[in-house]
């Protein structure tokens, strides 16, 4: 009896050994701390094990764990965006520590990319030409709005003298012809911002802002674009938002050194549960900015949220938005021109500062007429662009059975504000303004009665541009389904957009002085002593430019079905392919003015203004009813020569619908085969791509033909209609020329030329042929602190397409110095346009008359500011 009782003794003791064992070798641990190479933690950084499903995160403190591993060989890899990925091999046997040192890289060809292609991959591997920014190369250029960021992407022309919205935006040649991003897309992870980007007065850039819930920017030109959204055959522009995947955040406070502006901005994102992040961050500001105005011009904020569950196969993220800023808009002002058409000096006219004025001032505070509904409104000039967005969306994506994948992208964005802006119609002296309201009429200041005696005696006819964005709404959804067989690859995808263009036009006239410091208002009396104005207001309307009062109320409902074909021939040898079709139904309609007599003081007395008060004609609509569809294609190739070396080459055309830019035009809006309701793109690329242990260099041809069948351009007051080409060539490089010194920078030169039309033969109005950014950074006392500059400059361009009137080329020099203080904790001081230059990038003008002193209408970047900002990453 007692054996078998030993037995079981000792078996028991067997299983309790075998147990004790296994539970030592489930509990191993590899702990540690990654840091830059300053000795400073890093938070949110990846560290995975190879062919496992394990993988951790950093935390604030740069601290990763591994817990519960068996003993063994395993291959780590740690990576971080803006740092060479680290791999190590670990013999564990119970509890290791493994501290990581990671190395900044100047080396961006192996960051995968997420913008105008269908599956992520690495730069070098991919066929379209792409630019990626992270938040501390857009802080090394000193941006002062969203517009001058884009300044840095070779091959994109942004002129950023409107201020935080309203901006050109074009990308290799592709003309400038109505305002805003026309061929160019903006948007917010991975969704366009409005289905158009060359609404007047509502431009994409107006509704969109640059904070600290930003990721990274990637810019795509031309390839796959024309595919994966609509009206993008030009490229696009994408923001994509921060994740807590990253744990960590940034509190910042800035404020002008040289003029009155402060923001503070707050962002943090962590991980909350099981696969379960959030991120949440925003900014609120207030200032009058660079320019004089005389008032509050800058006052408002962004509020962005988002949650990010993982599952085994897939994730969903839920994001929402609150914008509610409002941004002076700068309009052409006074600049005075002598020498020749071909070789002329620009220079500030007497009394008004090209580079800090601006035409607003504490005289013109409000603009007052009649409403959409016939009733007396009033609007605060300080309102400028005032963007109001209250968005809501998810993303999901999800890995099935059998080789398919399925993604949904959509947001539901309720858009509204304003946009408000005196706007210089006509310069001109005194006795020439006067004369125009009839033989011996007068001029004399609007406060006090005196006469006009200003020292450049010129006077300025103010149209305001004040715009009711009544609703800018939209609905954008993006549903994509792929599968995947051995070496190829096949999207459906399917996109739905419903975009309201809701405005009403409410301009009227006023006469002011020139100067840059809150310039008068001027009344006009008739030979007889007649008063013809109040206050400086001459008109209920705009009579110089036939009374534009307009209220506009279309939807555009757009589907657009659309294939992608991806196949790897060899390992090195990759095509893709892709066919889009975008249908369009727009419904609505819209209103011109009409003239009435209406007391707007109340003051029981119809002066001469009141007279003529025009408004919009809501009893006599235009109705709108018409489709459009367009089909766009792409193929492209990509060649990898060696594992740092590649070659690829694509084609693609698509078009550009119009919106707004066609009413008003006399049309038959009742049938879309009357219509010119769409302008084509279409481009040729070759590219070359090389990778360096400390840097990497990109080259890019292109060409590109457009078919522009005609738009309206509210600032001219005219239709522009042409064909245009271009050539060009796109270099973007970046190179660590020791361990404290890296440069960056970018050159594109374009050959562009007019190719119908009374200008045929000529170049594309305030295209230069060659723009370029160099950005070296340098870092000093053990690599604690960090001083850095940006050359941003670009040659010579002519005013219009006559190709007359030189803009003459620039340079603009900004820099920034940061000095570490304690960990965590930093002061940057910026400069931004450091050498005050005066850098014209349009004129409304197209010619002078030469070797005499012409004043004409021009934007102009603004100059020298300095601002100082304290920042804590935590």
């Amino acid at each position: 009896m007692k054996k078998p009782n030993s037995l079981i003794r000792q078996i028991g003791t067997i299983v309790v050994l075998l147990f004790f064992n296994l539970s030592f070798a489930q509990n191993a641990t590899v702990t540690g701390v990654v840091t830059d190479s300053n000795g400073a933690p890093l938070p949110g950084v990846n560290i995975l094990i190879k062919d496992s499903s394990k993988s951790t995160v950093t935390d604030i403190d740069g601290k990763y764990n591994f817990l519960n591993l068996q003993n063994g060989t395993f291959n780590f890899v740690a990576s971080y965006i803006g740092y060479k990925n680290v791999e190590f091999k670990i013999d564990v046997a119970g509890n290791i520590i493994k501290n990581i040192t990671m190395m900044e890289d100047a080396n961006v060809l192996d960051d995968v990319v997420i913008t105008g292609v269908i599956n992520p991959k690495t730069k070098i591997k991919s066929s379209v030409s792409i630019t990626s920014i992270n938040t501390r190369e857009i802080e090394q250029s000193a941006p002062r709005s969203t517009a001058e960021i884009f300044r840095t992407i070779p091959g994109i022309r942004s002129e950023s003298s409107g201020g935080e919205g309203n901006s050109n935006i074009s990308v290799r040649g592709v003309p400038i012809s109505s305002g805003g991003s026309k061929y160019l897309q903006i948007q917010e992870d991975g969704l366009p911002v409005l289905l158009f980007g060359d609404i007047a007065f509502a431009t994409a850039d107006i509704f969109t802002r640059f904070d600290g819930n930003v990721a990274r920017i990637e810019a795509i030109r031309g390839g796959s674009a024309s595919t994966l959204s609509s009206n993008a055959p030009g490229g696009i522009i994408n923001f994509i938002s921060k994740t807590g995947k990253t744990e960590g955040g940034t509190l910042s406070t800035t404020f002008g050194v040289d003029h009155e502006n402060f923001r503070t901005d707050l962002d943090y994102g962590t991980k909350i549960g099981d696969g379960l992040y959030f991120h949440v961050g925003g900014f609120y500001r207030s200032g009058e900015g660079v320019r004089k105005t005389g008032f509050n011009s800058n006052n408002g904020g962004q509020v962005k949220f988002n949650i990010t569950k993982e599952f085994e196969k897939g994730s969903v993220t839920v994001y929402a938005k609150f914008l509610n800023d409002r941004a002076v808009a700068y309009m052409p002002m006074p600049v005075q021109v002598s020498g020749t058409n071909e070789n002329p000096i620009w220079t500030s006219v007497d009394g008004y500062n090209a580079t800090k004025g601006a035409l607003q001032s504490i005289y013109l505070n409000h603009n007052v007429g009649l409403g959409t509904e016939g009733n007396v409104r009033r609007e605060k000039v300080a309102n400028g662009m005032h963007p109001i967005s209250k968005s809501i969306g998810a993303n999901a994506s999800f890995d099935l059975d059998n080789n398919w994948k399925v993604s949904d992208n959509f947001r539901y964005s309720a858009n509204s504000g304003g946009f408000i802006a005196p706007f210089p119609a006509e310069l001109g002296t005194a006795s020439a303004i006067a004369t125009s309201f009839g033989a011996g009429s007068t001029l004399s200041y609007a406060n006090d009665g005196t006469a006009f005696n200003s020292p450049n005696g010129l006077v300025a006819r103010i149209h305001m541009f004040d715009t009711q964005l009544n609703d800018m709404s939209n609905f954008m959804n993006d549903l994509r389904l792929t599968k995947k067989i051995d070496n190829v690859g096949v999207t459906f995808g399917f996109f739905k957009s419903m975009q309201n263009v809701s405005m009403s036009w409410l301009w009227n006239s006023y006469l002011q002085e020139v100067s840059d410091t809150n310039p008068r208002l001027i009344n006009v009396t008739d030979v007889s002593g007649n008063p013809l104005s109040e206050n400086g207001l001459y008109a209920y309307g705009t009579p110089a430019w036939g009374n534009l009062a307009r209220n506009y109320d279309t939807q555009y409902n757009v589907s657009a079905p659309y294939v992608n074909v991806s196949f790897d021939a060899t390992e090195n040898l990759s095509f893709e392919g892709g066919l889009r079709y975008d249908n369009g139904t727009v419904t609505g309609s819209f209103a011109g003015g009409t003239a009435t007599q209406y007391d707007i003081n109340n003051d029981g007395v119809l002066s001469a203004p009141e007279n003529n008060v025009f408004a919009v004609n809501t009893a006599n609509e235009t109705p709108v009813n018409y489709t459009y569809d367009y089909f766009s294609y792409t193929l492209g190739g990509n060649y990898l020569l060696t594992a740092k070396q590649s070659l690829f080459a694509r084609v693609s055309k698509g078009a550009a619908a119009k919106a707004d830019r066609i009413l008003f035009s006399g049309l038959n809006y009742l049938d879309g085969n009357k219509i010119n309701a769409l302008d084509f793109l279409m481009q040729t690329e070759i590219g070359y791509k090389q990778k360096f242990d400390k840097g990497y260099f990109y080259a890019t041809a292109f060409s590109s033909k457009t078919d522009e069948q005609a738009g309206y351009e509210a600032g001219a007051n005219i239709i522009r209609q042409n064909n245009y080409k271009s050539l060009g060539l796109e270099l973007e490089s970046a190179y660590d020329l020791s361990d404290n010194l890296n440069i960056r920078g970018s050159m594109t030169y374009t050959k562009a030329e007019i190719t119908s039309g009374a200008d045929e033969g000529n170049e594309p109005r305030r295209q230069p042929k060659l723009m370029y950014g160099v950005m070296p950074t340098f870092k000093f006392m053990d690599r604690k602190n960090t001083l850095g500059l940006s050359f941003i400059g670009q040659t010579k361009a002519f005013a219009q397409d006559s190709n007359q009137l030189v803009m003459d080329g620039f340079v603009i020099v900004n820099g920034f110095v940061e000095v570490g203080l304690t960990k965590g904790l930093s002061v940057n001081l910026s400069g931004n346009n450091i050498l005050n230059t005066l850098a014209i990038t349009e004129s409304e003008e197209g010619s002078i008359t030469e070797n005499t002193v012409n004043y004409v209408r021009a934007r102009s970047l603004t100059g020298r500011s300095i601002s100082m900002a304290l920042s804590y990453r935590f």
